[in-house]
């Protein structure tokens, strides 16, 4: 039988991602926190991560820009996310210190501390890998994690665990530091955590080491390659159990031709693929998934069809849609 809805004029542009304001998703924008259950927040941030040029902090505008148009239903889950869920566009965190990375990541603490104390779950667009520092210490031990430390779910290509270092040109709590910091602040706990996508040529033959030592689950490329999605699903499941979960999804665990603008490329070996990485996100389907951020967008060296912004869009869709299900 053939579909006879009528549409509205603004229904009908609602789908084109060039109409209107551009929000996340084309989400109503606002802060009334008791009015919402899932914040969709930018957070953008650049002074995390001295080793590539400085616009990480434009990635929130690029998928603002293209994600209306991603606004979609969840065939495998199958629901839709936008009708039973109460979802929001909260705006960008503030950051009048921009070159100062410390007083950002602080920033970045006190804004998801307002939203964990409401009780609404966030979902963030970056910005380098530092935000990930300043939103997971302020939701360990908070009410979304029911006062425990943070399980991890780290999807990257690099460990950000760089111990060794005490600061990044600068940075103390920086994109290769907050792995680090979280576990001996007490704010994850590593053992419960998986760290998977790892890869390329590193620097030094330990480079997983400082992670081993911290208790993470560590899955390099080549191991996850040798076990496949299923049976890296099942491990990521086991290592994680009831606790609350943290999603943090950086772009360049995904292969250079499907993410192509990232702030640092690792083209010597391949990285995941968009189902792959899919899969690997909605294997957390009905564990305590709590929040989640995307991370590295590095608009300025997107593709003229804008691909990486889209990937974006795409990962958080599926980082939202994980809470947004446990919530029905």
């Amino acid at each position: 039988m053939a579909d006879t809805t009528e549409f509205t004029p603004e229904q009908m542009m609602d789908s084109l991602y060039w109409w209107g304001v551009p929000t996340l998703f084309g989400c109503e924008h606002h802060q009334r926190l008791d009015e919402i259950d899932i914040a969709l927040l930018g957070v953008p941030h650049a002074a995390g991560n001295g080793t590539t040029e400085r616009d990480q902090h434009l990635g929130p505008r690029a998928v603002r820009n293209v994600s209306r148009q991603l606004r979609r239903v969840h065939l495998e889950f199958d629901f839709d996310p936008w009708k039973n869920t109460r979802i929001a566009d909260v705006g960008d965190v503030p950051f009048p210190e921009a070159n100062d990375n410390e007083a950002c990541i602080e920033r970045i603490t006190g804004f998801i501390n307002r939203l964990d104390t409401a009780g609404v779950n966030p979902v963030s667009i970056g910005g380098d890998h530092s935000i990930t520092g300043g939103i997971v210490q302020a939701l360990g031990g908070g009410k979304l994690a029911g006062g425990q430390a943070v399980s991890l779910l780290h999807i990257d290509a690099h460990t950000d665990v760089f111990e060794q270092l005490d600061h990044f040109l600068g940075a103390k709590k920086s994109a290769a530091h907050w792995g680090s910091y979280l576990v001996h602040q007490g704010d994850v706990d590593a053992e419960s955590s998986v760290q998977l996508g790892m890869r390329g040529n590193p620097r030094t033959l330990d480079w997983l080491k400082p992670s081993y030592d911290l208790g993470y689950q560590v899955v390099p490329m080549q191991q996850y390659r040798e076990m496949g999605t299923d049976n890296a699903c099942t491990l990521i499941r086991n290592t994680i159990g009831d606790r609350p979960v943290y999603v943090t999804f950086d772009l360049d665990s995904l292969d250079p031709t499907v993410a192509p603008a990232v702030s640092n490329l690792e083209p010597a070996e391949e990285g995941l693929k968009m189902n792959e990485a899919r899969k690997l996100i909605q294997c957390l389907r009905g564990l305590n998934v709590i929040g989640g951020d995307v991370v590295c967008m590095m608009p300025t060296k997107d593709s003229p069809n804008n691909i990486t912004a889209y990937v974006a869009t795409a990962i958080m869709f599926e980082i939202m849609c994980l809470i947004a299900d446990n919530k029905q």
